[in-house]
């Protein structure tokens, strides 16, 4: 059996990837065009890649492949329908990343909510060691405690949100873009109910047609004008245009983002303009990427072939 893993360094090159080797002849490259893939996976059995479009284009030029392993929870760039039709075999992995994104939504909406920059930058320019008291109030921030945080997408992510933030002391709603009950612990909200209602809003749902736009100029106008905004989700359910008028415009306090439409991050994404960091935060699509959960991903693969190999069904989303 021949396993091509096809972006390699889309998983760090710190990670082992020569696990992958013990179940045949095993190939890496570290990044590949369209052209480069075609020629690549044109004997493979097995498909490892992240990024890569999957599409019927791509994949007629592999005749033999029974399996494709995304190193993703998400598989919107993967056409599972032609898949099905070809008789290969999805596998996306879950869970693995849940540890990491959950701290990473906190570091983020504690950047944003406690003017992290400011002070920081406060202390290293000398201000503070020139200053005549031991404290400085130029920015206000406010307690999470007693604050309601409002979660869009109930899954694994967004449970476990809900539990720091509880231990916060927050309250927490959440609205189910899917229209199905997640949770029986949280209240769960129509959409309007949780913009309206909430002081922190934090994605954490797939990229669907119902989700993709979610949040517009619409959404932005019913959130709270000291309410913050949190998207370690996808970068498309966020219309990036409308998410910098309102900061802009102050129509809601602040923001913080993982994720983008086009990342890398496009030179004209109107979001580059906001050089304030107690307004925005934006960090490079890194918050799934802890040293552990890079490493789970890839013992995640490993259960996926093995599972495959022997008849199993495990993470398989053709089958959905």
């Amino acid at each position: 059996m021949k396993i091509v893993y096809l972006d390699r360094n889309t998983i760090g090159t710190d990670v082992d990837t020569s696990i992958f080797a013990k179940y045949g002849d095993y190939e890496e490259h570290d990044s590949c065009p369209a052209c480069e893939s075609k020629e690549y996976i044109r004997d493979a059995d097995v498909i490892i890649f992240n990024k890569t479009v999957m599409n019927e284009e791509l994949l007629k030029n592999a005749p033999d492949v029974k399996l494709l392993c995304v190193t993703a929870t998400g598989y919107d760039n993967i056409d599972v329908e032609y898949c099905k039709k070809r008789n290969i075999a999805v596998c996306n992995v879950k869970g693995y990343s849940t540890p990491a994104v959950v701290q990473h939504t906190f570091a983020l909406a504690l950047y944003v909510l406690e003017k992290i920059s400011y002070y920081d930058g406060y202390v290293k320019s000398g201000a503070y060691s020139k200053a005549s008291g031991f404290s400085n109030f130029d920015e206000r921030y406010f307690e999470l405690e007693g604050k309601v945080w409002g979660i869009i997408g109930m899954g694994n992510i967004g449970r476990g949100v809900a539990g720091v933030a509880e231990a916060f002391g927050c309250r927490v709603i959440y609205y189910s873009p899917s229209g199905v009950d997640r949770s029986e612990r949280y209240e769960r909200v129509d959409l309007e109910t949780l913009l309206r209602s909430s002081d922190v809003v934090s994605i954490h749902c797939p990229l669907t047609e119902k989700t993709r736009g979610l949040m517009n100029k619409d959404a932005f106008k019913m959130m709270k004008k000291s309410a913050i905004l949190i998207n370690v989700a996808r970068g498309p359910i966020v219309d990036e245009q409308a998410l910098y008028d309102a900061l802009t415009t102050d129509m809601i306090a602040g923001a913080g983002l993982d994720v983008l439409t086009k990342e890398p991050m496009s030179m004209d994404n109107p979001l580059g303009n906001i050089k304030d960091s107690k307004k925005l935060i934006i960090t490079p699509h890194m918050a799934w990427a802890s040293v552990e959960a890079r490493n789970r991903c890839a013992q995640e693969i490993c259960k996926n072939i093995e599972s495959f190999l022997s008849g199993g069904e495990r993470n398989r989303v053709d089958l959905m």
